[in-house]
């Protein structure tokens, strides 16, 4: 049977998931403010990020930082879709990790 329709399902979860989260604590926490969830093991702070992972080009002026921010993104999900095809007709732990990958990395894009 063939699983990339369950892959893509997936993807748009964590999509869907991503977007509903960050639209979620853009509403109910302040920026630069902070919840406590689980007190002393879990809190959420309202921060945005304007580069990559950790901050990395963050404080890049460069006029080229948003297209290759892009481009990274663009080629991470062309390697991944690229696994996720061969792995098509698997529904392992495999596929389902880069079903996950997928997703954020989309929703980041």
């Amino acid at each position: 049977m063939n699983m990339r329709k369950y892959h893509i399902l997936i993807a748009t979860l964590i999509v869907f998931c991503d977007r509903m989260t960050k639209w979620l604590i853009s509403q109910k926490i302040t920026l630069h403010d902070s919840i406590d969830v689980i007190p002393g093991i879990f809190r959420l702070t309202h921060v945005q990020n304007q580069g990559a992972a950790f901050g990395l080009f963050a404080e890049s002026s460069s006029e080229w930082r948003v297209a290759m921010l892009i481009m990274f993104s663009l080629a991470a999900l062309a390697v991944v879709s690229a696994l996720l095809w061969k792995n098509g007709n698997a529904m392992n732990a495999t596929a389902i990790a880069l079903s996950l990958v997928f997703g954020g990395a989309l929703g980041n894009l």
